[in-house]
């Protein structure tokens, strides 16, 4: 009698090339749509005197957007993931989303930032844990950071009165369910 040996595997100590690659591709559009929402907030602020404050703080934030991008602009060259086919409706979507905030004032404006940063947060934690599953610590490493930056810009936002804004629970709500389904979308396509 022959007896077979039986490779087992670990579960979650696999690498998964297919699923980092959905990672780098969802991430990188929304890095896209957020360098895309605080542009059209600046838009909307750049030259009014009396919001200096507000666009100086989304200047910031879209420079560690921008950075978080351009990371993951190398990740693709890189060869890990393709960018997704939604990158013109994400350029689009994400400056209007901005622009539309800020139109609405300081605090929706802030709404916004607490919204998305809220979704992603989490999303990047979900993903940090599962790359360490897979033993991807560099790129766990990168995507904890990236995620600490996000939670900062949430809190600036929260202290600013992203709360107060009129319509903020509607306004939340719509924003965050617009990011789930990006977040979906982008995976796949």
């Amino acid at each position: 009698m022959s007896f077979q040996r039986k490779t087992v595997r670990r579960p979650g100590r696999v690498r998964d090339p297919k699923r980092i690659e959905q990672m780098v591709r969802v991430d990188h559009a929304g890095e896209y749509g957020a360098v895309r929402i605080y542009r059209g907030q600046r838009a909307v602020f750049a030259n009014q005197p009396s919001k200096a404050r507000i666009a100086g703080q989304l200047q910031r934030m879209e420079a560690d957007e921008q950075h978080h991008l351009d990371a993951f602009d190398g990740h693709i060259r890189d060869g890990l993931a393709r960018p997704t086919f939604l990158g013109p409706a994400w350029d689009a979507a994400g400056f209007a989303l901005g622009a539309i905030t800020a139109l609405m004032g300081e605090r929706a404006a802030h709404a916004c930032t607490e919204a998305v940063e809220t979704v992603i947060e989490g999303h990047y934690g979900n993903q940090v844990e599962e790359l360490r599953l897979m033993g991807e610590t560099k790129l766990a490493d990168q995507f904890a950071q990236f995620q600490a930056e996000e939670v900062e810009h949430k809190d600036l936002a929260v202290d600013e009165g992203a709360k107060d804004a009129v319509g903020y629970p509607i306004l939340s709500a719509a924003i965050t369910a617009g990011c789930h389904t990006a977040i979906a979308v982008s995976e796949r396509v």
